[in-house]
């Protein structure tokens, strides 16, 4: 298995797409092609038996061994036995949790593998320098970061995230995190804007120059890494594995995902997911009022020329969304002078459109959908209290887009939705779909669980009284010397 970059240049290993995490072309790498997995047949697999049988095809050089050692270790920490479980929520909806790890978010999954493939990549390419892991995040992939690279050797993890636009849980969770080798600081601007500032870092010779002479080259562990979206694949499966074992679907029969979407890097793990066998129907793409990604699935006009608005799910208040460049790169048949023609029309014009037949050919996959503030409140308070089902605002944004979705279409195929994140993460927003919340966020924590009876996770209320450590921040034009700086 060798990998490509989506805008063209030398075919490289899956070590070497793993350390590099960005090629230099600018472009994200991409498998040469995808390797044919079935849902185990018996349907009972262990999550880390089915992430092997997921995984394997894509790192030739990592044997069934080691790859088995490295993800028992990196899900021991999960307080789920099944990592990701399934709660249903009716007979047509079950509930995809993927909020169990370390810092209850999603990215967890991903972010507790990564520091595995990445020191096993290092090993497999020989490289001497250390790894420099750049991350600029909406609120959740900076915590998930720090927490899994915190104090791996031969790393150093930077992460960069929009002031003022990231939950009380989501800053806390960062500024007091702990660890020789982490660092934090926050960038006047939203997070296109601190993405923007991290890709033009990688891009900078200048800057690799610097770093290499003091020993370091720069790596990601945002999504744009493959290594970053591989583990992402593999809950679309046990998810699948898990309604065939209760009986809830039969060998073979499709469904449906619903996930809410920002970078597009979890949706795009269950398009790779679908391409590898998996029975997928629909992949519905949930979007809050920064609604580019509606606008693109049902025109094929991807135009970020927009407002930009804050949110209260603010881990999808994006209006670039990187990982779109690698589902753009199948839809242009990989030609990758397509692609970079559609990616310098963005940077240039802000927008790009597609051809009638590559929206057509998106069409057969992809549904969206986007809903507002007031939607998202309302949604959490009809769910729970038809159901006692608690929701984050992510989440529910998925959910009020999914009904929309069956309303709209009549397509009542059993469907996943993906929880991204535990409610207590944003527990002031939570708390104010019900009644007017408090200032005081571990105040509001105490009412929410009064009020849900849900368990209120160590992780957010050990966060009470912790020490701040990192309370740097800087302009968006201070971005490259803040990463210098600490070296």
């Amino acid at each position: 298995m060798r990998y490509l970059s989506t805008r063209g240049g030398e075919p490289v290993s899956a070590a070497q797409a793993i350390v590099r995490g960005i090629s230099p072309s600018g472009g994200l790498y991409v498998p040469e092609s995808y390797p044919s997995v079935a849902p185990a047949p018996k349907a009972d697999a262990a999550y880390v038996d089915t992430a092997l049988r997921v995984m394997r095809g894509y790192l030739p050089g990592t044997d069934d061994a080691q790859l088995r050692e490295m993800l028992t270790s990196a899900y021991s920490s999960f307080d789920a036995p099944e990592v990701t479980p399934v709660v249903k929520l009716s007979e047509s909806e079950h509930i995809l949790e993927l909020w169990h790890g370390p810092t209850m978010a999603f990215k967890d999954v991903a972010l507790q593998m990564l520091p595995y493939l990445m020191r096993d990549s290092l090993q497999q390419t020989g490289e001497t320098k250390r790894v420099y892991i750049l991350v600029a995040t909406s609120g959740d992939t900076g915590k998930a970061a720090l927490e899994g690279f915190k104090d791996v050797d031969g790393t150093r993890v930077l992460v960069f995230y929009p002031y003022g636009c990231v939950s009380e849980a989501q800053r806390l969770q960062m500024v007091t995190q702990e660890g020789a080798n982490v660092d934090v600081c926050a960038v006047h601007g939203n997070f296109d804007d601190a993405q923007t500032g991290v890709k033009q870092i990688f891009a900078s010779k200048e800057i690799a120059s610097q770093l290499a002479d003091k020993g370091w080259r720069l790596s990601s562990a945002n999504s744009i890494n493959f290594g970053r979206l591989l583990p992402q694949i593999v809950y679309y499966f046990t998810s699948y594995e898990t309604l065939l074992a209760r009986g809830e679907i039969q060998p073979g029969e499709r469904v449906n995902f619903c996930v809410p979407t920002g970078n597009f890097g979890d949706i795009l793990a269950g398009e790779y997911a679908r391409r590898m066998g998996l029975p997928v129907n629909k992949l519905i793409c949930a979007s809050n009022r920064n609604n580019v990604l509606t606008d693109f699935f049902e025109h094929g006009v991807y135009d970020d020329n927009r407002p930009f608005y804050q949110s209260m799910s603010c881990s999808i208040d994006i209006l670039i969304s990187s990982n779109l460049e690698r589902l753009l790169f199948e839809l242009a048949n990989r030609n990758d002078a397509t692609v970079r023609e559609w990616m310098g029309a963005l940077k240039e014009k802000g927008m790009y459109a597609l051809p009638k037949s590559a929206l057509d050919e998106l069409s057969k996959t992809f549904a969206a959908g986007w809903c507002t503030e007031e939607d998202t409140l309302e949604t959490i308070q009809r769910i729970f209290q038809q159901t006692g089902y608690l929701m984050d605002p992510h989440t529910a944004v998925a959910q009020c887009v999914y009904e929309r979705y069956v309303k709209e279409t009549g397509d009542n195929t059993k469907t996943v939705l993906l929880s991204t994140a535990n409610p207590y993460k944003f527990a002031s927003d939570v708390l104010g779909a019900f009644e007017t919340a408090g200032t005081d966020d571990f105040a509001n924590v105490e009412r929410l669980f009064a009020l849900s009876g849900m368990k209120i996770p160590a992780g957010i209320s050990g966060l009470s009284g912790k020490t701040e450590r990192h309370l740097d921040v800087c302009e968006l034009s201070e971005m490259p010397n803040r990463v210098l700086k600490p070296i």
